[in-house]
């Protein structure tokens, strides 16, 4: 394969719902480019995009595929990443090294959730994209009703290019307005001609929406539509090509990916309309310096993709943002600062791989036998300081708690969890010290049921997930005092320690205590020390000293501290963390021999107890910021179901088509949401949430939790 220079590249991303036909879309470009000579097809379990046993199994994407085709004396670089919402980490990837987006729309199905997400993906990585309408050839093909909701929800930079004569059934042509033509595929080859009179002032009236449009995106070309009234084609490519590195233009074109049709004068309009990688922004490193996407610069390159396969090992995806990549070149990972060797470049189409002696800035490509090279890392030459910010994956929206079934193969799961997040940052693994759990975490239930499929089936490991507890925390409403003594003798040295506190809530710019009234008594203090404790867990831990007369000795002090950490760890309701606690140590006594550490430890720790029994003891949870798209027929069903979870509705509007309900909602009440969202709307609602913070539990739920706690205690 020949070595493609900057301004002969293009990169893309192939974007749309589940069964829009990217993968069959993907097929049809890599045979008019030469790189198959027979294409597959989905139900066959036969492309190269869909080449995984899980892929053959449920009939769908479910990992982002890099392909290439050679088209008109350029090379186009392309992504098939999934079009479910539980796999969003492909297209989040493909979007951070791709140009521009490939929308392949369904035209019997129109603007789809899973065309709003990947739109809302494009918008946030400012890339713009061209709407590929596919399937015209299905009985309930509606292109102009498609265009008008493009229209309505992606906006007006929405401009016709291509439109159908006779979808449905019998499709076979279109009107290419850009050129002027009609393409016809009625003998069974493609024919093209000149555009019927019964079509030309359709055609001519979307052809000066076109100019206009193209005009719009540069202002010499303005110039020249004002001087002229029109542009030639060639001025009308440059518009387009201004367009789309702006985001202002989002042509429309039309295919049938199945029969071949019009994909190969779209991948012609994608060589001549669609920026090279130079003609693009600069993207900026770590340090806010624009990078020229110049062969010529310092060599740089940026992992997008990391994947474990057969015989291979770990291989990595990448794209050439600055100078060039040659095989047998030293590298460096900025991340971790090993120095490596590129002993083999390629260039693939799924599992097909074909060598290439070096890559040059804008080009996509893969090598093998890097040690720590990870999705997101910078790979330099030496002496180069360039490093790009990692890809911002999205927070997890689904957890439940795993284990293996055979204790022994615990170590094994981990492990292969662990390979799982190297392919798919989105899977968050974490063993929580606090619940006593691994949690596994992902886009949805879908997604992490994927996991578990890869475990049984791939890694051999049986598995089984079980309901993850909450991290509850646990606080105080009130003031409340307590003293404990600690006294041990068992003959020789003893144990002893005495202590008297008082703790109190805590609230951000407090001042520091001088007196307590609790009990019906008042105590004065005055702090000679004061310790602010940042709990790993969330929240604070205020701890003053406020000994006087030498009642206790200061060496002691950090023990009490210490102890009250203990309790604080495992709280005396639920055994949750407790948070946000002021304690005052004011009084005790201590023994000339028999005092130690240990004694104070323990004394401090059950004093805080019983002050913590009396001091209003509360649970908090954490609460979520929800927001949910769902389509306005489905609102009344989502609104209820939310009510039936404790949340609290902030705020309702319309977007784009979707109405998006913004509501704070218990994390208790989440378990299996994506699930019962699908369930409620079909599948065409979707959500996200945030951690917010911790706020108190009802009553009701408060005595549930606490018998349950006690229940399991006397269990066990």
């Amino acid at each position: 394969m020949k070595v493609y220079n900057t301004n002969q590249i293009k990169n893309l991303a192939l974007l749309g719902n589940t069964s829009s036909g990217k993968t069959t879309l993907a097929e049809a470009m890599l045979l008019e480019g030469k790189v198959i000579e027979r294409r597959g097809e989905v139900e066959n379990k036969n492309t190269v995009s869909d080449n995984s046993d899980i892929e053959h199994e449920n009939g769908s994407s479910v990992f982002a595929t890099t392909l290439y085709a050679e088209f008109n004396e350029k090379k186009l670089n392309f992504i098939d990443p999934s079009g479910s919402d539980d796999f969003v980490n492909g297209a989040v990837a493909a979007l951070a090294v791709a140009d521009v987006g490939v929308m392949v729309i369904n035209a019997q199905h129109g603007i789809e959730v899973g065309t709003e997400i990947h739109y809302r993906y494009l918008e946030k990585a400012k890339k713009s994209c061209v709407l590929a309408i596919n399937q015209l050839d299905h009985e309930k093909s509606n292109y102009d009703k498609v265009v008008e909701e493009a229209t309505e929800r992606l906006g007006k930079n929405v401009t016709v290019i291509q439109y159908p004569l006779n979808e449905g059934t019998g499709y076979d042509s279109f009107i290419d307005v850009l050129l002027m033509k009609k393409y016809s595929y009625a003998s069974g080859k493609l024919e093209i001609s000149e555009v019927p009179a019964d079509q030309k002032e359709r055609a001519e009236d979307l052809r000066q929406q076109l100019i206009e449009k193209a005009a719009e995106n540069d202002e010499t070309l303005m110039e020249t539509f004002f001087d002229k009234g029109s542009l030639t084609e060639d001025e009308m490519r440059k518009g387009i090509t201004v367009g789309l590195t702006t985001m202002g233009i989002i042509p429309v074109v039309c295919i049938s990916a199945k029969k071949n049709y019009g994909v190969a004068r779209m991948m012609e309009f994608f060589t001549r309309v669609m920026p090279a990688p130079n003609e693009m922004p600069a993207p900026k490193d770590n340090a806010g310096n624009e990078v020229a996407c110049n062969a010529s610069g310092p060599a740089a390159a940026f992992v997008f993709k990391s994947a474990i396969e057969q015989h291979l090992g770990e291989v990595n995806y990448f794209k050439v943002m600055s100078g060039e990549i040659t095989e047998g070149m030293d590298i460096v990972n900025t991340k971790t600062g090993n120095k490596e060797r590129i002993s083999q470049l390629f260039v693939t189409a799924g599992k097909n791989r074909q060598k290439v002696p070096k890559l040059v800035a804008g080009d996509i490509g893969s090598t093998v036998k890097l040690k720590g090279a990870r999705t997101g890392h910078t790979l330099v030459a030496p002496g180069c300081t360039v490093e790009f910010a990692r890809i911002a994956f999205p927070d997890p929206k689904f957890r439940t708690a795993i284990k293996a079934v055979n204790e022994s193969d615990e170590e094994k799961m981990n492990e292969a969890l662990q390979r799982m997040n190297l392919e798919d940052p989105t899977i968050r693994i974490e063993y929580s010290k606090e619940l006593k759990q691994t949690i596994l975490s992902g886009q949805g239930e879908y997604h992490l049921n994927i996991v578990k499929w890869h475990l049984d089936n791939i890694y051999k490991i049986a598995s089984e997930f079980i309901a993850p507890k909450i991290p509850y925390r646990e606080t105080i409403t009130k003031i409340a005092q307590a003293d404990y003594r600690h006294k041990k003798q068992s003959g020789g040295a003893g144990q002893f320690g005495e202590v008297h506190l008082v703790i109190e809530p805590y609230e951000e710019g407090m001042p520091d205590p001088t007196m307590y009234k609790t009990g019906g008594k008042e105590i004065k203090v005055s702090v000679r020390d004061k310790d602010e404790q940042n709990l790993p867990w969330g929240g604070k831990l205020i701890y003053y000293n406020s000994i006087v007369g030498g009642s206790i000795d200061a060496r002691f002090m950090p023990a009490i501290l210490k102890g009250i950490m203990e309790k604080m760890e495992e709280g005396p309701l639920t055994g949750s963390y407790a948070r946000d606690i002021r304690v005052t140590v004011y009084d005790g006594k201590m023994h000339p021999v028999d005092s130690n550490e240990i004694s104070f430890r323990l004394a401090g720790r059950n004093a805080f107890r019983e002050a913590f029994k009396n001091a209003g003891p509360k649970i908090m949870e954490p609460i979520y910021n929800v927001e949910v798209w769902v389509p306005a027929d489905r609102m009344g069903d989502v609104m209820s179901d939310l009510q039936t979870r404790r949340a609290i509705v902030q705020g309702m509007t319309s977007e784009k088509g979707f109405e998006k309900i913004s509501a704070r909602v218990p994390l208790a009440e989440m378990n299996r949401y994506s699930t019962a969202l699908s369930s409620i709307t079909g599948g065409r609602a979707i959500y996200s949430m945030k951690f917010a913070e911790y706020a108190q539990v009802p009553g009701d739920i408060q005595t549930e939790l606490i018998k349950k706690f006690e229940a399991e205690n006397n269990e066990e």
